[in-house]
Parts: structure tokens; C-alpha cells; sequence
């Protein structure tokens, strides 16, 4: 019996994975979702979203992905909670090796959607991951709101610290910018443009001992790392701000990346492998929100549908002519 390949298999169960395959089933692609163990991506450890749109009241970011998720299952996406170990895009079609799988035979795919995402940096304190989306964040564009006329702490000496920062001031009362070293990596302009915010304070050649409270951030104890003295500061809110790493280590070797690890899209969505393509985080280093991930799943399932269409392999695909004067008339 031939083993069966799917038209899309995707990787990864973020807004871009979960829209892909969305966008994917309903162009009838018969469509897997590989979620990974812990699937919805970083939305899954944010609490409150409120600059998603379409929920007016805001949304809990476990929901959220629940709702993601439920929508492609309506249309026919096919969902497993595996991670791959191994992918194999020397030649089509693809084949991909999920974690603990019980068969040795790998899954086979027309196409191929990377959605793995990227994670922000964090400390490793045990007290940041128990206050994870209770006042520690990795994302100021995204929670800076909640934050008006208190005061919030940002760890970090790049550009991403010092924008992060940037962002809060203009939320928050004070903003603190703790950094472990009394120079920056920072570009000069960024640096000078933080120095210049008055709402901005520095702490130099110190390091985070402690983020301090219970069920929501209260203060952090810091200790100068030249003197050895500690000290507690009062926030309501902590910012890691460090930098990201992209979920891409799967795929080395297998499509080009930057220097920093992020997948690159060569034509639209699709890397240097044709019939791969790269959704999301994992290529993008500078807006990193739900809503541009989303809209980069949409367009990686676009851009899957119309490549299998042109190498004539979409065996579950509708009569394309049709399926373009119904997409005409159905998206918006």
C-alpha cells in the first residue's frame, strides 16, 4: 500500500502555523498541522490580548489559539501534537520525522510550511517563569498598555532593550533600564535617543537578582556586580528584552538562514528550497506580533497553493479556475 503524502504539512501551531493551515484546508489541500508538544506558540503563555483584531474586548492568549486551531479543524486541517526531530528536503517529495512516533516511515509532503516561531530570551530565573504573563513579558509593543502611570523595569543594553524601553516610556511613568555592564551593544542613535527620554533611568553594572511577588510582579532585587550591594526596586511590571531566538535549529543545513538563525524567504514566502516555505517568526526579526504572523501564515499557504497548482501536484485541490472565481468572491 503507498504510503500517503499530504499536499501541506506544517510546522508549528502558532497564529502563522494555524492560519496557514486554515487558509490551506479551505483551498481543499489536504493539510497536516504538526503542533509540537506545546502547541499555540508564545500566545499560550500571554495572558491578556487586546490588540488582536476582532476581539473588541480583548482575548486570553490560550483562547485565542484555541480559536485559531478550531477554525482550521473545521475545514479539514488534520492536527497532532508531535514534534519533528528530523526533516529530510534534498528531494520531494518531503520527508519529516516526528518525536517518539511509533512507525520509522516518515510523513511525506507536496509542500512545506515552517511555523516554528521564535522565542524571547529570558534570565532563567525560577521567580521570571512563575510570574510569566503576571508582569513579565518579552513583548512591550504588546502589553506596554497595561502599564500606564506605573513604573517597569527593562533588562538589557542592545537596540531591543533600548526600543522596548522607548515603547513603555510612553505608557508608563518610569521606566527602569537595568543593564550588567556599564557599556552598550546598542546602536549610538538608539542609545542617545533612550538617554534623552526623560522617563527613562539607567542602572549600570547590575544584574537581576529577583523578580519579586506572587500572583503579579512587585519589585525586583537587583545587585551591582562591581560593589556587590543589593537593593530592591519597586515595579509593576518586568521587561526581558535580550533578544530572540528562532525555534530554526531543525533546519539547518536544510534552507538558509541568517547569521541569526532566522529562515530566509528568498521569493515571497518560500526559501531556497522550492516548495518550502517560512511563515512568521522564524523570518521575522523586526514586528514579531500575532497579526503579522498570521497575515505571513496566509500568505505561505497562498503562495504553497499556487506553486503545487504550477508543478500540477495539489491532488486534493479543486479545479484552480474555480477555486479562483470562488476566492474572488470569498476573500476579503
Amino acid at each position: 500500500m503507498a504510503q500517503e503524502t499530504y499536499d501541506v504539512v506544517i510546522i508549528g501551531s502558532g497564529p502563522a502555523g494555524y492560519t496557514a493551515a486554515l487558509y490551506a484546508a479551505r483551498a481543499n489541500l489536504k493539510t497536516l498541522v504538526f503542533q509540537g508538544f506545546e502547541s499555540g506558540g508564545q500566545l499560550m503563555l500571554t495572558s491578556d490580548v487586546e490588540n488582536y483584531p476582532g476581539y473588541k474586548d480583548g482575548v486570553m492568549g490560550p483562547e485565542m489559539m484555541d480559536d485559531f486551531e478550531a477554525q482550521a479543524a473545521r475545514f479539514g486541517a488534520e492536527m497532532r501534537p508531535e514534534n519533528i526531530e528530523r526533516v529530510d528536503f534534498s528531494e520531494r517529495p518531503f520527508k519529516l520525522w516526528a518525536e517518539d512516533s511509533e512507525a520509522d516511515e516518515p510523513t511525506l509532503a507536496r509542500a512545506v510550511v515552517i511555523a516554528t516561531g521564535a522565542k524571547a530570551k529570558w534570565l532563567g530565573l525560577e521567580s521570571e517563569q512563575q510570574l510569566m504573563g503576571k508582569g513579565v513579558s518579552g513583548c512591550a509593543t504588546c502589553d506596554a498598555f497595561f502599564y500606564r502611570g506605573k513604573k517597569v523595569a527593562v533588562v538589557g543594553g542592545g537596540d531591543t532593550a533600548m526600543e522596548e524601553a522607548g515603547v513603555l516610556a510612553k505608557f508608563a511613568d518610569e521606566v527602569v533600564l537595568i543593564h550588567r555592564r556599564d557599556e552598550f551593544r546598542a546602536s549610538k542613535i538608539m542609545l542617545q535617543r533612550a538617554r534623552k527620554n526623560p522617563k527613562i533611568t539607567f542602572l549600570t553594572d547590575t544584574v537581576v537578582e529577583e523578580i519579586l511577588g506572587e500572583n503579579s510582579v512587585e519589585g525586583v532585587r537587583v545587585k551591582n556586580t562591581k560593589t556587590g550591594e543589593e537593593q530592591t526596586i519597586e515595579v509593576s511590571g518586568f521587561f526581558a528584552a535580550i533578544g530572540h531566538a528562532p525555534a530554526t535549529a531543525l533546519f539547518e543545513g536544510q534552507v538558509e538562514m541568517d547569521d541569526g538563525g532566522y529562515v530566509l524567504q528568498r521569493e515571497n514566502t518560500m526559501t531556497s528550497v522550492p516548495g518550502v516555505f517560512a511563515a512568521g517568526d522564524v523570518s521575522d526579526t523586526r514586528y514579531r506580533q500575532a497579526v503579522t504572523a498570521a497575515g505571513d501564515g496566509c500568505r505561505a499557504a497562498i503562495d504553497a497553493e499556487r506553486w503545487l497548482e504550477e508543478q500540477g501536484e495539489a491532488e486534493g485541490a479543486e479545479d484552480p479556475a474555480v477555486w479562483t472565481a470562488e476566492k474572488d468572491v470569498a476573500n476579503f
